[in-house]
């Protein structure tokens, strides 16, 4: 080929915009199959926070595969049980999680912040420290210059301590930035605001003794008026004989009587003089709700929001990945644990349609897109909560047995609606073969 046809030079393969779960898994798989990445992260300097985070047996085995189960297991508590009380702490529905139900991988609860790191490490000790260019954003793509195998993208970034902008060339780029991903914003333009389903959250962590059994997710109420989701994620903190608790609390309030309190920024802070009023006398077994909160040292606020599914992610060699491409409710703990999954499929996609990047990503967006798609809608049904309101309406002083309030059927109604939101068939999960082969 003369110089004059030859495709344009490539400053890397692939380039992920965002160094959250997501960007950082897809990192090392698409290392792992051999294909050259780097990540540009807006932050200068990664830190650990957020609070807790629930992974699934789906993304644990991924996890593992890239060889990461014993760091996961150093630092992340596994989860035994699932349990949902009424307001007043009677026990309605339960079930064991993880190892428990027969799955080969446990089910962890960790601090967000603390597997973002882990990741890191990671990444840069597999990758090199130059993998991760913090302190950069992505700006824009230009036109694709070459044809076909050879398709080269510009992709203008920005350093932001010098406020300058410069451009790469990759042969693919990935959109793994989030809820207001700007990737996501130039393939679809106009789309407007997340929307809020009138649920505001209230989030912290805090130092306790451990309580439900110590290795419970422990759900109460209902999200019609005010849920509580608790659960601990420190394993040092355990092996101390205490628990950290991740607690989040959920209160709905009416769309029409005004927007979306706020943005949606993980990081905002939340005052305790908002939530405490909602679950003010709230006892669930030996766990003093209040008491709880009132000693969280920084309580967080976050409004629970989503978008409406995608009719497709990217065009030529750009794909969204994680909440960028799908942000959904966290009724199914299920959010991070999808991002994994796409990680690994896109890699898969990648390694099997090389060196054709536009196949490899189209691929990877038929085998995700459906999949993610019907659980952001599954999860803003919240099928469980309506049982769970069923509860709070026929019995809104307490139960002594919950099969006086609930029958059979809408009892096995609470089975399907977690295998709904949640996941991957026990079967189905241990029996299918590894996506990084």
């Amino acid at each position: 080929m003369s110089a004059r046809h030859a495709a344009p030079a490539t400053n890397t393969d692939v380039l992920i915009a965002g160094a959250g779960i997501g960007g950082l898994t897809a990192a090392l798989s698409l290392h792992a199959m051999g294909i050259g990445v780097r990540i540009v992260e807006p932050v200068q300097v990664l830190r650990p926070v957020g609070v807790g985070i629930n992974l699934l047996p789906h993304a644990v085995r991924e996890l593992t595969e890239l060889g990461l189960g014993e760091q996961l297991a150093a630092t992340a508590v596994p989860t035994a049980e699932m349990v949902h009380y009424d307001r007043h702490g009677n026990r309605i529905w339960g079930e064991p999680r993880g190892l428990a139900l027969g799955y080969h991988w446990p089910q962890y609860s960790l601090h967000r912040g603390a597997l973002q790191l882990l990741l890191l490490d990671a990444v840069r000790e597999r990758l090199g420290e130059r993998a991760v260019v913090t302190g950069t954003s992505f700006v824009r793509c230009a036109e694709a210059e070459g044809q076909g195998q050879g398709q080269v993208l510009p992709v203008i970034l920005r350093d932001l301590a010098r406020g300058r902008e410069h451009t790469v060339r990759v042969r693919a780029l990935v959109g793994a930035d989030g809820l207001y991903s700007t990737v996501r914003a130039q393939l679809h333009p106009g789309e407007g605001p997340p929307l809020w389903s009138g649920i505001r959250m209230w989030r912290g962590v805090a130092e306790w003794h451990p309580v439900l059994g110590g290795r419970t997710v422990a759900v109460a109420g209902s999200n019609a008026h005010a849920k509580l989701v608790v659960y601990p994620i420190s394993r040092e903190a355990e092996q101390r004989g205490r628990a950290l608790l991740n607690w989040v609390a959920e209160v709905r309030f009416p769309v029409e009587h005004g927007g979306m309190p706020g943005t949606a920024d993980w990081n905002r802070s939340g005052r305790l003089s908002d939530v405490l009023p909602h679950f003010a006398g709230w006892r669930i077994g030996d766990l003093d709700v209040p008491a709880l909160f009132a000693a969280t040292r920084r309580i967080l606020e976050y409004p629970m929001v989503d978008r409406e599914p995608l009719p497709w992610w990217g065009r030529g060699p750009v794909t969204l990945l994680g909440d960028a491409a799908h942000p959904m409710y966290p009724v199914g703990s299920n959010g991070g644990s999808q991002a994994v999954l796409d990680a690994r499929v896109l890699a898969r996609c990648l390694a099997v349609h090389d060196p054709d990047r536009v196949a490899g990503l189209r691929a990877y967006e038929e085998v995700r897109r459906e999949a993610t798609s019907a659980l952001v809608l599954a999860n803003r049904g919240m099928p469980a909560d309506r049982l769970l309101q069923v509860v709070a309406e026929r019995a809104p002083e307490g139960f002594d047995r919950v099969e006086d309030v609930l029958t059979g059927e809408e009892l096995a109604e609470l089975d399907a609606a977690y295998r709904w939101t949640t996941g991957t068939d026990v079967a189905e999960l241990n029996g299918r073969g590894s996506w990084g082969a």
